[in-house]
């Protein structure tokens, strides 16, 4: 089964900061815990593991320093972020000599601070946050992503029909293939077709064979692929593109575990695991008249639904990460290692109607122009960027909608006057207390902060 999110221990004597600096990680899919000193902390790690602990320097008693000193020489590997309120190089010094992985400063940046965590988790995570960060080519630890992940488990080692839905982007081959992959059918071929590429007479051949002489140009017979993908699983991308005479037939496959080749006269038995995926909503096509009732129910045994990348902020620190370390893999040059704070706060602020499938290409790109140094944020296309050149903090009014933690539907106003007169009304309203203002707008606690960072709202 996949492991829970990875655990963080934030400890310091600061109640506010423990709260707030808690809240900021679980919106971004952590399970967080916190201590007020070094006594509760020792507490916590021997009833607990952790994946990295986040440690005031300057504490009452035994400081962060201290705490990871006695760590250390215990063989605690555990990645350590130190924060403090003492913005000085001795003071990374210290911290650093006494054994902490990372240093960041008060009043901590929400972008910095996931960006940080990112990278210590990914730089030398626990097994389990290896397998949670990476499942079978996929990256995240937000709740919608390890949904996904415990839907590909409990699904994989069935011969159950499986329809994946999401929007253009998202990564519905990386699932289906998952799924093959974790199945006892592993050994078998794995064999993706796209419905909406092919015309249907060529998708029809293609899929079920024909026989030589069926029609102009059939000079030999073909088995077509559900008899190629025997004892395997094939991958009907965009099934929602297939005509109505094609659905019939489909049908039929799924029904009677058996395909007749186009011009023959008798039924080949398939041994196959029929894995779909579509951007469309089958439901609204079926009201609509333009996809079969009785194949739906068919295709909808069990549903796997990737969430867009805008509704998973969290998880773009560790996208970033990881298309870093493909380009790294795969080009002779060095690829950079990381992205400025401020290019990390655009890249999640932006919609990214493309999802993952467009982020890894801006990464791609702006890596190429950064030359092996660290992304900058003038290295990112100007419709990401844009917006910050304006002042504007964060992209306003984009329609990115981050729904960790939200508690109601946002929808970005008209413009940006529009939305700081918005935020400014729910903050009078919830007294200032930004939780409660949050709610009221529908939005996350990280969501709210960036847009009065914008706003320039205290």
């Amino acid at each position: 089964m996949t492991p829970p999110a990875a655990r963080i221990l934030v400890v310091d004597d600061d109640q506010s900061f423990r709260r707030s600096t808690a809240e900021l990680l679980r919106d971004d899919g952590y399970a967080v815990d916190t201590a007020g000193g070094a006594g509760e902390a020792g507490r916590r790690l021997q009833e607990a593991s952790y994946d990295l602990i986040l440690m005031d320097l300057r504490m009452p008693g035994v400081g962060g320093a201290g705490v990871v000193e006695v760590l250390r020489r215990r063989g605690f590997r555990t990645p350590v972020l130190m924060v403090s309120g003492y913005g000085t190089v001795e003071s990374a010094v210290e911290s650093l000599h006494a054994g902490a992985d990372d240093f960041l400063l008060k009043p901590v940046d929400p972008e910095a601070l996931s960006l940080k965590v990112a990278e210590l988790l990914q730089r030398r995570p626990s097994e389990a946050a290896v397998h949670e960060a990476r499942f079978a080519g996929m990256v995240g630890r937000s709740a919608a992503m390890l949904e996904v992940f415990r839907g590909i488990d409990r699904v994989a080692n069935t011969d159950t029909t499986v329809l994946i839905t999401g929007e253009t982007g998202t990564g519905k081959e990386l699932v289906a293939r998952a799924i093959h992959e974790h199945s006892d059918r592993a050994g078998g071929p794995f064999l993706p077709v796209n419905c909406a590429a092919l015309a249907e007479g060529l998708l029809e051949s293609e899929l079920f064979g024909h026989v030589r002489g069926a029609f102009t140009g059939a000079h030999a017979d073909k088995e077509g692929l559900f008899r190629a993908a025997h004892r395997g699983t094939i991958l009907l991308d965009e099934v929602g593109d297939m005509g109505l005479r094609l659905q019939q037939r489909l049908l039929r496959v799924l029904q009677e575990r058996e395909v007749m080749p186009v011009g023959g006269h008798e039924t080949v038995p398939v041994d196959v695991r029929v894995v779909a995926a579509t951007h469309r909503d089958l439901g609204e096509e079926v009201r609509e008249e333009r996809f079969r009732k009785d194949l739906y129910y068919r295709l909808n045994v069990f549903r796997i639904v990737l969430p867009p990348l805008r509704e998973r902020a969290g998880d773009v620190p560790l996208l970033v990460a990881e298309a870093l370390r493909r380009l790294g893999e795969r080009s002779a040059r060095p690829a950079p290692s990381d992205c400025s704070p401020l290019a990390m706060r655009l890249l999640r602020s932006h919609a990214w109607p493309g999802n993952v499938r467009e982020l890894f290409s801006v990464i791609e790109g702006a890596a190429i122009q950064a030359g092996g140094e660290r992304i900058e944020a003038h290295h990112l296309p100007d419709e990401i960027r844009r917006p910050e050149d304006e002042g504007a903090g964060v992209p306003p009014g984009n329609g990115a909608r981050d729904t960790s933690g939200s508690a109601g539907p946002y929808r970005a106003p008209g413009s940006d006057r529009d939305e700081e007169a918005t935020i400014r009304a729910a903050l009078r309203e919830a007294e200032g207390v930004r939780a409660e203002a949050a709610r009221r707008l529908g939005m996350s606690r990280t969501t709210l902060w960036r847009r009065m960072k914008a706003y320039g709202l205290d």
